[in-house]
């Protein structure tokens, strides 16, 4: 076979694929977990063509119908200033959930850790129904109950059958609003609550990325962890997590958000039932300001020759929720990717640092990500690798961002934007994701974003304004570096800071 022989990549998943089947003249020459490269004869180079031209059309019709029959979110706000938002899907399923503007930056180091240890107490009773009365309510409608607690948010949420929604806005009013909090739960709560935090102590992941928030945002609330200390665990009160509620918990940091079989105007009746009574006034008007939190460049090292992995953390001062700077970094992220060892590809894969990560075997698994929060936000790089492999992975992590200020191409940003366009897409893949997703942009933004705009937002990006966008934030910023394990070959800061630019004539 010739070596100027063109090659094709075919997805496993297309439709189309069984029609290479019908053609012989070809040999295979690699796969991964999802696609198989063919060198192919010249006779099969029209077929290529029209299967290509097939597939891609294929593609964006179905993208493009998905876009444009998304359904709408519907927003209504009540007297006491709580909001009802809700998505119909006409699944007979749906998930309800009550998402509040609460987390660990709205604590002081005294109660860190108190919107977490409430997350513990909300299914433990209610004034009305005790836990096992609770218990038994769920689970005698087949739902899943839970919650969770952010650095900004705190949701409580049930997936249940689409007919049972009046019965769940009524159990989530009741836990939010009515929970027992007595002091024989507490103090049973309290010993999980510590078992917890001797629990995520061996994810070195989470640690690795408090660490990050503890050293960028040192000395502000955002440098809390969720969890809080074990001391605070074992020293809150009860009145601590009543006057956290009665402070936080307001109509106004409220949303009642909805999504599958639900109807929008039954939901408003249901909130007005039994969410009217929520205050919207604070005491003696002390409405709670968040403060500024600056960011700082720093490092901070935990090292321990016994961990078989290092796991290296660095990141910049990123783009906060609201900021239009936001859909660039986010088509940067996606340029540059992650990779898992489990991934396969190899050389194959389409971001360069996976690539390098693969074939240089750099490093056990990477990811990019950005935490935005109301003002501020983190953009970064996360690794984890061999001891031996840190100062070449942070070499290459940082040139990858240097490459994103000066030499991002046109080729570099469509597949950008590709890859984000179906990660927002992916991510909505159930009533939970949806109702999530309405919650957060509800908080975040005052208004659930559609789809559709988003993808605008992403087509408007163009390879100058990446290069603009993340020269802003990257280029020659004093990183925040956070280091586990065995980090000894982990670079001085100094050369860290260094390589936050090159030197160009």
């Amino acid at each position: 076979m010739s070596s100027l022989a063109p090659v094709l990549r075919l997805n496993f998943r297309a439709n189309s694929f069984s029609l290479w089947l019908q053609y012989g003249d070809f040999v295979e020459i690699g796969a991964d977990s999802d696609n198989l490269y063919l060198c192919l004869s010249p006779k099969c180079l029209i077929v290529e063509e029209v299967l290509f031209m097939t597939l891609i059309h294929d593609f964006e019709t179905g993208y493009a119908q998905s876009l444009v029959g998304a359904p709408e979110t519907r927003l209504t706000s009540l007297d006491n200033g709580l909001r009802v938002a809700s998505e119909e899907t006409g699944h007979g399923t749906c998930t309800v959930g009550l998402w509040i503007s609460a987390g660990s930056r709205y604590e002081s180091e005294k109660n860190n850790g108190a919107g977490f240890f409430l997350e513990h107490m909300a299914f433990k009773g209610t004034k009305k129904h005790p836990q096992t009365a609770l218990e038994q309510q769920v689970e005698s409608m087949g739902a899943h109950l839970s919650a969770y607690t952010s650095r900004e948010h705190t949701a409580y949420y049930m997936k249940t059958m689409a007919k049972d929604l009046p019965k769940a806005v009524e159990l989530l009013s009741e836990v939010v609003q009515n929970c027992s909090l007595s002091e024989a739960e507490i103090e049973q709560q309290r010993g999980v609550v510590l078992r917890e935090l001797e629990e995520v102590e061996s994810n070195l992941q989470d640690v690795c990325l408090d660490l990050l928030h503890a050293t960028a945002f040192q000395g502000t609330p955002l440098g809390h962890s969720v969890m809080g200390p074990s001391d605070n665990a074992r020293t809150l009160t009860r009145q601590d997590l009543v006057e956290y509620v009665n402070s936080h918990y307001k109509a106004p940091r409220m949303v009642l958000a909805a999504a599958g079989g639900v109807n929008h105007d039954e939901l408003v009746s249901l909130a007005k039932t039994h969410f009217s009574g929520v205050s919207f006034e604070y005491e003696g008007d002390a409405v709670p300001v968040l403060s500024p939190c600056r960011f700082t460049g720093s490092e901070i090292r935990m090292r321990d020759d016994a961990l078989p992995l290092a796991h290296v953390a660095i990141a910049v001062e990123g783009a906060s929720a609201a900021s239009p700077d936001i859909v660039p970094l986010m088509v940067a992220n996606s340029i540059i990717g992650s990779f898992d060892l489990t991934f396969g590809g190899g050389k194959h894969l389409s971001s360069r640092l996976a690539r390098l990560a693969a074939e240089e075997n750099l490093c056990h698994s990477f990811q990019a990500f950005h935490s935005s929060y109301s003002d501020t936000g983190l953009l970064g790089i996360y690794f984890v690798a061999d001891k031996n492999c840190i100062d070449d992975m942070m070499h290459w992590s940082q040139n990858a961002w240097m490459n994103l200020c000066t030499t991002v191409t046109e080729s570099d940003v469509a597949r950008g934007k590709n890859a984000l366009k179906a990660s927002l897409v992916g991510q909505l893949n159930g009533t939970t994701p949806i109702c999530d997703d309405i919650g957060r942009h509800i908080l975040n933004y005052g208004r659930r974003i559609p789809l559709a705009e988003w993808d605008a937002r992403i087509d408007a990006v163009t390879p100058r304004m990446v290069r603009d966008i993340c020269s802003k934030y990257i280029y020659d910023k004093c990183p925040a570096v956070a280091g586990v394990g065995p980090i000894e070959q982990l670079p001085d800061y100094n050369r860290m800071r260094s390589a936050m630019y090159w030197l160009r004539f």
